[in-house]
């Protein structure tokens, strides 16, 4: 395709720059481009993933390996692994996103003026967009769709325990995305494994528009104070579940073990349990032993220890860290509160403002819940798991901000859009 943008790179530019620079130009050239084309760049990079699965999982097998010989945790081994399963579900996400609406050129809002003038403002990509992740793969195509429908441009730096199947991931996507009309250097993976790349992606500010990074703790924190690019914020999830002195008990463990235990290596796994006192005698037992037969190690209060004698749970006494760690694993805090108002102090004390949720059959303590706790995503009732852009329908999620400026909780396509003012006059002056 012939391109819009001046924009070259230049021999005496560092790796990083260069790759800021190409896309810097692909991103001028995406911009315009109609939802066919897009999607027609998406349907041919879902279908080479499933084409060229076998090479896929050779490369993310060279990732394990190293992992476990590196003593690596089994959750973040979880989060490496690709399996043909899973790259099937990815390429679906992928034509999911393809059947997404496009965000670009909607009107968020219109109208002609007093004076005649016709002002719309209407969403545009935001350019140039680096994620900046850990060992999460799928993080590799989940983001290069998603910016690719929203007309940006991506640099991909995922961490180095995974850098064979990003690259591996990137190689695919690139052919596809090239094959299909598109620039290749929409796609890119930033050069290097060290951290000079990172800091240097961090500090292109003018060439980069956002960072996004996506991982725990100390990777957010790193990105947010230490770039001169704009952050979104994805943040960690220490998730509550709280049990109401009115709820349904075989609701209640059923909501608790699926937040916790159906897979525990996500940021939208429950890791804290609070419940009302008036219910611990009912609840506590039965929560208990379902825990344990998930697997769960609970670390609990004076109260919560209290009832494990009487159960095959596996109960250590909490600790302060345990309310604000996110174990990402079989562990989840409990402790037993005085009162729906006790739960959400401890909530305001403890989140990480992900998800919060409630299960309870009073749609008081529902209202009073939903209005006191400040977090992206409050539910009521249902699982913290559906703290997802695929299960909010918004296709791929490129992340889970947990800030409040410009996009909060899951980010589909229009949280990957900026605006712009078009202003229509027939002559006017001021």
């Amino acid at each position: 395709m012939t391109s819009l943008s001046s924009v070259t790179p230049h021999d005496n530019l560092s790796p990083v720059a260069q790759a800021a620079h190409r896309a810097r130009a692909a991103a001028a050239d995406l911009a315009p481009l109609p939802r066919s084309a897009k999607d027609e760049a998406l349907q041919a990079i879902a279908e080479a993933l499933e084409v060229r699965t076998a090479e896929i999982i050779e490369a993310n097998a060279v990732d394990v390996e190293r992992a476990r010989a590196a003593g690596t945790s089994e959750s973040v081994i979880d989060r490496l692994t690709l399996t043909p399963e899973r790259v099937r579900a990815i390429a679906a996400d992928v034509r999911q996103v393809a059947a997404l609406p496009d965000p670009v050129g909607e009107v968020v809002r219109g109208s002609t003026l007093p004076n005649g003038i016709d002002l719309r403002q209407v969403r545009v990509p935001l350019g140039v967009v680096g994620i900046i992740y850990e060992a999460r793969p799928n993080v590799t195509v989940d983001g290069a769709a998603l910016c690719l429908k929203s007309g940006n441009a991506v640099l991909l730096r995922g961490s180095s325990s995974a850098y064979s199947s990003n690259t591996a991931l990137v190689a695919v996507i690139r052919d596809a995305v090239g094959g299909s009309g598109l620039p290749a250097d929409a796609v890119q993976l930033v050069p290097g494994e060290s951290r000079d790349s990172v800091t240097e992606l961090m500090r292109a500010r003018g060439m980069v528009d956002v960072l996004i990074p996506r991982g725990g703790a100390s990777l957010i924190r790193t990105v947010v104070e230490g770039s001169t690019v704009p952050v979104i914020e994805t943040g960690t999830g220490n998730c509550h579940v709280y049990v109401d002195a009115d709820t349904d008990i075989d609701m209640a463990v059923d909501i608790l073990v699926n937040s916790k235990a159906q897979r525990p290596s996500v940021c939208n796994a429950a890791e804290t349990l609070l419940v009302h006192r008036d219910v611990a005698d009912a609840f506590l037992p039965r929560a208990l032993d379902a825990l344990a037969e998930a697997g769960v190690t609970v670390h609990g209060d004076e109260r919560v220890v209290s009832y494990a004698e009487a159960t095959k749970a596996t109960v250590v006494p909490a600790v302060a860290e345990d309310w604000e760690t996110e174990y990402l694993s079989y562990d989840i805090a409990a402790a037993v509160v005085d009162s729906l108002d006790a739960a959400v102090a401890h909530i305001r004390l403890w989140s990480s403002g992900h998800t919060e949720a409630i299960v309870t059959t009073s749609q008081a303590a529902a209202r009073r819940f939903t209005r006191l706790v400040d977090s992206t995503t409050v539910a009521v009732n249902a699982s913290t798991r559906f703290t997802d852009g695929g299960q909010f329908g918004f296709g791929a999620e490129i992340g889970i901000s947990t800030q409040k400026l410009h996009a909060r909780g899951p980010m589909g396509l229009p949280e990957l859009t900026s605006t712009k003012y078009i202003v229509t006059g027939d002559g006017h002056t001021r």
